[in-house]
């Protein structure tokens, strides 16, 4: 049997909740083929991204070699609205082709030397096939057993054939990788992420994105009192959450004066809280000048001091747009497990001078008042001075 038997190398990739959209899935999957096309331009191949009934198969060009292909199959694990990757063979629409591909597919696999149980699992999408799944499962797994002497499993197989039959070809694989879940980024809209140098930031970010939200990201760095080794951090965690969407933007906020006004405003145990505020207009302002619908933060009830029920009131009271908090019931060991699957954690563990240490309090004020707030607010005049750090943005390109 020579490896021509295995036909050409693909991959196919199985739908999540986006089978569940009725009749909106249509859009769902047209946003989803056009973000793993846009994912796919970090290779220089001409793939066809082609959906089907309840997957999607991307066909590579002739003669692409095994490593391209498990390269095309890894990069795709990225993109949300994705839950298994297959890297499969596409087969010619025989069964003795079919049988000669699955033969051919486990011949040097550790479980068959060591003579493991195993399954056929079949799916026929196309009713024309002139074998029905359980007639194929039979005759595969017969030969299967008859070649290499392994013992059936069909409760708790140690190595699985999976057989789909489509349209214009069989596809023949056993292992998955696994996919991200959720939507397809940009089905829900546009949000502004406010990105700390911290852990928890950056999750969020990632929490919203498979959610569907496309989001851009809003640092505020301590410039003129601290150096940029924030926006260095931001930058990196930036790149780092790309890979997720594509055509990231980051704007980075001058703040280091606007908190310099807080501090000399003699309000030593509102300083966070009022700074906070300050932050979510400034950023609102921004997300109405990029047409972002909603703000995003790292918030988690409880984890710090200053994260009390009143306190994330009194800043929500500060903006019209909607706060998403998505790590809002998350305790800090659930946050760093997300932070090191999504490898954010090792930037975020960097050391820098993050801008929020100016006004770092001896004590925080957990129960701040919304009127006491808006005195503050107005002494600064925090409308004027929202305008001049949204116009003192400056955008950095990845």
């Amino acid at each position: 049997m020579t490896m021509s038997a295995l036909g050409e190398p693909c991959v196919l990739l199985k739908l999540g909740e986006i089978v569940l959209k009725g009749k909106n899935r249509e859009l769902f999957e047209r946003r989803l083929v056009g973000n793993i096309r846009a994912a796919l331009k970090d290779f220089d191949l001409k793939t066809d991204v082609r959906q089907r009934h309840g997957v999607i198969a991307i066909f590579l060009p002739e003669g692409t070699g095994v490593e391209v292909a498990d390269q095309v199959a890894q990069r795709v694990t990225d993109v949300p609205g994705l839950v298994w990757i297959h890297r499969a063979w596409r087969v010619a629409k025989d069964p003795d082709t079919v049988v000669k591909a699955a033969l051919e597919l486990i011949r040097d696999r550790e479980e068959v030397r060591r003579g493991a149980r195993f399954a056929v699992r079949s799916r026929r999408r196309d009713k024309r096939f002139p074998l029905r799944s359980n007639e194929l499962d039979r005759l595969v797994g017969g030969t299967i057993n008859d070649t290499y002497g392994l013992p059936v499993d069909l409760k708790n197989p140690e190595l699985t054939v999976y057989i789909e039959v489509d349209r214009d070809e069989v596809f023949v694989f056993t292992d998955g990788l696994p996919g991200q879940g959720g939507l397809p980024v940009g089905s829900s809209g546009r949000a502004l992420v406010l990105m700390s140098g911290g852990i928890d930031s950056p999750v969020a970010a990632y929490r919203m994105m498979r959610r569907g939200l496309h989001v851009d990201f809003l640092h505020f760095s301590g410039i003129p009192f601290t150096t940029s080794e924030s926006i260095y951090k931001a930058y990196a965690l930036v790149r780092r959450l790309d890979r997720f969407q594509g055509k990231s933007r980051l704007w980075v906020v001058p703040f280091g004066k606007a908190q310099q006004s807080i501090r000399t405003s003699g309000q030593d145990r509102l300083a966070v809280i009022a700074q906070r505020r300050l932050m979510l207009k400034t950023a609102e302002e921004v997300a109405h000048r990029i047409r972002a619908g909603a703000l995003v933060t790292g918030d988690a009830l409880g984890q710090v001091s200053s994260q009390t029920l009143q306190n994330i009131t009194a800043q929500d009271n500060a903006v019209d747009l909607p706060i998403l908090r998505p790590l809002i019931g998350w305790d800090k060991t659930e946050i760093m497990a997300e932070a090191r699957r999504i490898g954010t954690l090792e930037i975020s563990e960097l050391p820098d001078e993050d801008c929020c240490s100016l006004l770092a309090p001896k004590r925080a004020e957990t129960r701040a008042k919304i009127e006491d707030l808006k005195l503050i607010e107005k002494r600064l005049d925090a409308e004027e001075l929202v305008v001049q750090l949204a116009d003192s943005i400056q955008e950095y390109t990845l």
